[in-house]
This record gives C-alpha cells, sequence and structure tokens, in this order.
C-alpha cells in the first residue's frame, strides 16, 4: 500500500496557543497569452537572425567576380552591392523586412583575362551575369529557409526546452519568411537599376561611363568602358600577383602614409578602405590635411575618429595652430611637434609641425632658412631621445627640407608637401620618403591640363627591428579617371643578391653618372 503525501495538518496535535495559521496555497498565475506570442516571436526573430549569419551565405560566381550573397534584416528593404574598396551602390529593388546583400569578394583573374583577350564575348555578358545571378538566388533563398528554420527550432528548443515550441518556433520562422519574399515579389521594381545610389570611390561611376539610361541607347559606348574598366582591374590584379618576393607576415607592423588631403572628403573613404584592406595599425598624416586653417572647417576632421586605426598628425603649412588643438582633442590622434615623440602601434614616432602657415601661398615653399631650423630642432630632439636610450623609427616632417636635416639621426623620414611620390638615400644613411597628395591636391585638382592623382603608400616594418621592409605605393587616377596602380618596392637589404658576372664592376668601383 502506497503512502500518499497529504498536506500536514496537525490533527493529532491541536493547534498550541499562540501558533500561526499556515498561509493558504495559491496557484501561480498563467503569463498571459500575448505575453507569450511575443516572447514567441522575439525567439523566432533571433534564431532566424543567427541562423542567417552563420550559415545564410551563398558564395555565387558573377561574370568574372566571385561574389557572396546573403539576406540580411532591414526596415527597408532594397538591394546593396559592395564593391571594396571602391564603394557601395544600393537598389531600391524591393520593399520587405529583408536586404539582399552582394559583397563582390574579388575579380577572377582568368575569366576576366578572357575577356580582356576576347572583347567579343563582352556582349553576351549581360546573359551570362543575368544566369549567374539566377542561379545564385535560387541557392541562396534554398539555403535562408534552411538557415531560418534552423535557427529559429535551435533557439527554441534551448529557450523552451521542449519539442513542441521549437518547432512551433520553426514554423512560424518559415512563414514570416515566405511572407517577406511573398511582399519581395509583390513590389520587386526592375527598374531601380536605372536609379542606383553610388557610396564611395563609386560615386563617380555615373560621370565615368554614363547613367544607365544613355547606357541603354549607347551600348556600344558603354561596351568599351565596360572593356576598358576590365582592363583596369585586370592590370591591377596583374600587378599585385606578380610584386616582388617579400611576403609580411601577421607580425609585421604596417603603416599607411598619407599627406596633403587639402580638404577633398573622398580621401577619408581611401584611407578607411586601405585600413581594412592592408590591416593597417597606424596612420601616419605629414600635413596640409586642410587648406586655409580655419575654424569652420574643423568639422572635416570628424571622420579621423572613425577610420579604425590611431592617427599620427604633424602641422603643415596650410594647417593653422587651430587645426593642431582640435585634432589634439581627439582620442585616437597622437599629435607630434617640436620633436615630441611617442611609442605607437610598436613603432616611435617623432615629428616637427611647419613653422610657416601660408593658405594664401604668399610665400614661396622650399629650403628657406625657417625650414631648415625647423628640421635642426627636429635631428637635436632625435640625437637626445637617443642619448636616452629611446631612440627614434620615424621622423616626421611636412616640408622636404626641414625632413633632409635629419639625415644620420633617424633610419626613415616621412615627408609631403610637393604632391608627387618620391624615395631617396640621404648621404648619412637615412632614408625620406615623400608622399603625393591624398587628396589629389584637392581643389586644385583641375588646375592643371590633367588631373592630380590620388597617392598614399603602406609601409612594412619588422616588428623586431623595427626597420622599414618594403612598401606599396599606391596611386588611383585623378578626377574622373579610373586608373590604379599598385607597385611593391624592397628596401636595399631586402633585395635579391645578385652574382656579380665576369667583368661586372663591383659596388665599390667607380662607375660613371
Amino acid at each position: 500500500m502506497t503512502n500518499r503525501l497529504r498536506p500536514a495538518t496537525n490533527r493529532k496535535h491541536p493547534a498550541r496557543r499562540g501558533a500561526r495559521p499556515l498561509p493558504a496555497l495559491e496557484l501561480a498565475a498563467r503569463p498571459r497569452p500575448w505575453f507569450r506570442a511575443l516572447g514567441l516571436t522575439a525567439v523566432v526573430l533571433a534564431g532566424a537572425w543567427l541562423g542567417l549569419l552563420i550559415v545564410g551565405n551563398v558564395r555565387a560566381p558573377v561574370g568574372p567576380m566571385n561574389t557572396t550573397m546573403a539576406l540580411r534584416p532591414s526596415l527597408t528593404g532594397g538591394t546593396k552591392i559592395n564593391v571594396s574598396p571602391l564603394g557601395a551602390l544600393t537598389l531600391d529593388s524591393h520593399v520587405a523586412p529583408v536586404r539582399l546583400d552582394v559583397n563582390v569578394d574579388q575579380l577572377d583573374p582568368l575569366r576576366a583575362q578572357a575577356l580582356v583577350d576576347h572583347p567579343e564575348r563582352i556582349s553576351g555578358l549581360q546573359d551570362e551575369v543575368a544566369r549567374d545571378v539566377e542561379h545564385g538566388t535560387l541557392d541562396l533563398a534554398v539555403r535562408s529557409c534552411v538557415a531560418v528554420v534552423a535557427g529559429a527550432t535551435a533557439l527554441g528548443l534551448a529557450v523552451y526546452r521542449s519539442p513542441r515550441r521549437a518547432l512551433a518556433a520553426g514554423g512560424l520562422a518559415l512563414t514570416l519568411l515566405a511572407a517577406s519574399g511573398a511582399s519581395a515579389y509583390a513590389t520587386w521594381n526592375p527598374k531601380s537599376i536605372l536609379e542606383p545610389k553610388f557610396s564611395g570611390l563609386l560615386s563617380s561611376a555615373p560621370a565615368v561611363v554614363g547613367n544607365a539610361r544613355s547606357i541603354v541607347t549607347d551600348f556600344d559606348v558603354y561596351q568599351k568602358e565596360l572593356a576598358r574598366l576590365v582592363t583596369n582591374v585586370t592590370k591591377l590584379y596583374d600587378v599585385t600577383s606578380t610584386l616582388p618576393a617579400y611576403l609580411p607576415d601577421p607580425s609585421t607592423i604596417r603603416v599607411l602614409h598619407v599627406s596633403d588631403i587639402h580638404l577633398n572628403p573622398a580621401s577619408w573613404k581611401i584611407i578607411a578602405s586601405l585600413v581594412e584592406q592592408y590591416r593597417v595599425n597606424v596612420i601616419v598624416d605629414s600635413g596640409d590635411t586642410m587648406d586655409h586653417g580655419t575654424a569652420p572647417e574643423n568639422g572635416f576632421l570628424d571622420p579621423v575618429r572613425d577610420l579604425g586605426a590611431p592617427y599620427v598628425w604633424v602641422r603643415g603649412n596650410h594647417d593653422s595652430r587651430t587645426t593642431q588643438r582640435y585634432l589634439g582633442r581627439m582620442k585616437n590622434v597622437h599629435v607630434l611637434d617640436d620633436g615630441r615623440a611617442q611609442t605607437v602601434a610598436g613603432l616611435r614616432f617623432a615629428g616637427i609641425g611647419d613653422p610657416q602657415f601660408t593658405p594664401d601661398r604668399s610665400v614661396v615653399p622650399g629650403g628657406d632658412a625657417a625650414e631648415r631650423l625647423a628640421g635642426d630642432r627636429l635631428a637635436s630632439a632625435l640625437r637626445d631621445q637617443r642619448a636616452a636610450g629611446t631612440p627614434v623609427d620615424v621622423a616626421i616632417a611636412h616640408e622636404p627640407s626641414a625632413a633632409r636635416e635629419t639625415d644620420g639621426q633617424v633610419p626613415l623620414v616621412l615627408c609631403g608637401h610637393l604632391h608627387h611620390e618620391g624615395d631617396e638615400m640621404l648621404p648619412y644613411g637615412t632614408r625620406l620618403r615623400m608622399e603625393g597628395s591624398t587628396g589629389g591636391s584637392g581643389l586644385r585638382a583641375v588646375e592643371r591640363k590633367y588631373p592630380a592623382p590620388i597617392e598614399a603608400s603602406i609601409l612594412y616594418f619588422d616588428r623586431d627591428s623595427h626597420r622599414l621592409q618594403a612598401w606599396d605605393a599606391i596611386k588611383l587616377g585623378g578626377l574622373g579617371e579610373t586608373t590604379a596602380e599598385v607597385s611593391r618596392h624592397l628596401a636595399d637589404e631586402n633585395r635579391p643578391k645578385k652574382t656579380p658576372s665576369p667583368g661586372t664592376p663591383s659596388p665599390s668601383s667607380p662607375t660613371s653618372p
């Protein structure tokens, strides 16, 4: 005979005097139906989103490009095509709570070269791209269904510990995805391709190849432009795949050298793209970021906070003390002046601001006594740092004549000012690296017959020795141009050693200039 559990009533022993009666037991109130539905919806949305993030991507070739397609939650829908590092274009293709993201990962050199070698194939490129996109989106639809259902079901099981509730979560997720697909289908706007919204470097795309309506009417012209663009990009890939043998390892310190931005807002997008693509550790700006150095211009500097790397800066002759104080208040900016040294990203930098402030170009720049005196002050600070046991790895000045005064006191000195790239070994062993204009000369880009290019450099330093190993000189076509060049240069100690052939003079032998 089993014993049944009964509430203690203390029947045999009457209640003692003064004992308090036990409180009556009450049933817990059940959660309201709307609250349970809201919780289930939150679990479904979170699980579906996680499923899309983890397994909701599809890699698909589209023409000569390798792409990654994905669905992402969105309040407005549409399609976003990312062409890193050039920018992105957005299409109002549909209205739904999901957005189609297409990331152009890289150009396939073999397929692109085939188009270059056989331009007649471009006539069929439109049909090929359409087929590739169709296959890619079908694969994406299937994978997204699986990802959404699996994610919602798994999270529902983890939260509710009930297979029935988990299956309900998966079914609701599939219903929501089907409703989103129906909304996208009902609002699909194929004409959105005629009015894309460009960002980044692609903002100049309509000016380069014309808008979509002119492409429809002048398709022959568009074919030629497309072939030229594909050729240029293919050449860029050919260059980067055949660069000299120096391969930076993960421990290499990468420095992005920029200069003479001159209020060009496009420079910030270019710099941010280079920081991301090259995994830059620190950015060095050798001055002339501004054009007149006035307080109203200071807002132009705000994107510096979001570039993704520490920013080392020296004042140029177009930068005022007002500019310098504004930058000095930013947490990620290191303003160097009067020979002050700081260690950033493992390298020790020292710099000095330009002693002249000539926003109206009233003083002929270059080589005067004030610049040389500033260079002497920087060289003296470098000697003091070495004597203190904290030698400087990289010195920075805006004007080349000031930079040359540091010869023999530092392995490398960086400068700008002249709006063209240059490299020079000074007599006492210091390498002088001069950067071109990362702003394409700013507002002066159109003063000459041909627009000034946009230039920057990636410098590779050994983390142990802190010495420059190699650098990539990057040159983008100026206003209205579509060229891009990357050239790899090796420091002398990293150049392959050549065996001299008979009759070849040794390095110490005198040679004619």
